[in-house]
């Protein structure tokens, strides 16, 4: 009656909202569980997310794309869309964190934290979650735009506020040489010029590619650590609602009101909703930036954006917008 959804729906949708993001967290908490008893430390995260980060995410970024289908690349608004609004957050921190913080490590820190999601790590369960197999297309052809734009992005402002100047060659340096670039380059070009790859290759990289999401997920569990919490109480509250309220809370209503509607709308609300990439403390620590800060931001991120992200999914559940 009324039109209202009934009781049995609203149910469903909060079960399939839990569902989506729930193996998130326990992933993440069998990281945090590992490194607890030891099998995981200060020796080997590092080696293991630059493993996945060097290795297992590029090969599931090319992957994703190779096998997306061409029609759902030719969505000029929606790629358009998605790259403006990661330009407006990335000008409007530039302008708006100098003024609240005044260490430069840490801005940088700051501005890289609230811009850039870890979309890729969070896009793809998410969205293959709510919509299954169609949904990777989707998240694979906006992450071939917005991952090299993110490392772009953060290079220039860990430059900018880490060392008071750019420098055009690290900068250069870092796009040309950063594998999720490259791969994501390498996965349009295979795809546009229908290069074929041999079954056996194919298989492998499929088999590969199924290791990086959770394989990046115990990572970060296991990057979980409190203790600097009261150091830079003021600087994680800034980020952490900037990252997952302020962002999706300012352009989901936008993203509505331009029609976009089902798995475009959740491609973005992830992109939008998501926490700090891992990789964002790895070039926080090698270009000088406060990576303490950085390593803390990307743990109460994740932590919190299980809750944020079911929100967003019920939420949008709800008002049948996808």
């Amino acid at each position: 009656p009324g039109g209202g959804l009934g009781r049995g729906e609203s149910m469903e949708n909060f079960i399939l909202s839990l569902n989506v993001v729930l193996p998130l967290f326990l992933i993440m908490a069998v990281g945090y569980l590992l490194r607890r008893i030891g099998l995981l430390d200060d020796a080997v995260l590092p080696k293991l997310n630059s493993l996945v980060f060097k290795a297992f995410l590029p090969m599931m970024l090319f992957n994703n794309i190779y096998h997306s289908d061409l029609e759902s690349m030719m969505n000029p608004k929606l790629i358009l869309t998605a790259v403006v609004s990661i330009l407006v957050i990335f000008g409007v921190l530039c302008l708006v964190i100098p003024r609240i913080e005044k260490d430069g490590p840490r801005r940088g820190a700051m501005v890289q934290g609230i811009f850039r999601s870890n979309y890729i790590i969070f896009g793809v369960p998410i969205v293959s979650g709510v919509f299954g197999e169609q949904g990777l297309g989707v998240v694979s052809i906006l992450s071939a735009f917005a991952i090299p734009l993110f490392n772009v992005l953060s290079v220039v402002a860990l430059e900018i506020f880490s060392h008071g100047t750019v420098n055009k060659n690290r900068i250069v340096k870092g796009i040309v040489t950063n594998p999720l670039i490259i791969a994501s380059l390498l996965g349009v070009v295979f795809l546009l010029a229908g290069i074929p790859i041999p079954t056996p290759v194919e298989e492998a990289l499929a088999d590969m590619s199924a290791i990086a999401t959770p394989l990046g997920l115990v990572s970060l569990g296991g990057f979980f650590k409190f203790a600097d919490t009261k150091r830079y109480l003021k600087q994680l509250i800034i980020v952490v609602a900037g990252r997952l309220v302020v962002c999706p809370a300012i352009f989901l209503p936008v993203f509505v009101s331009m029609g976009f509607r089902g798995v475009d709308l959740m491609a973005l609300a992830t992109m939008m909703g998501a926490p700090i990439a891992v990789s964002s403390f790895i070039m926080a620590q090698q270009q000088g930036a406060d990576a303490d800060l950085a390593g803390q931001a990307v743990v109460y991120t994740a932590l919190f954006s299980i809750f944020t992200m079911f929100l967003i999914i019920f939420g949008l559940k709800q008002l049948a917008l996808i």
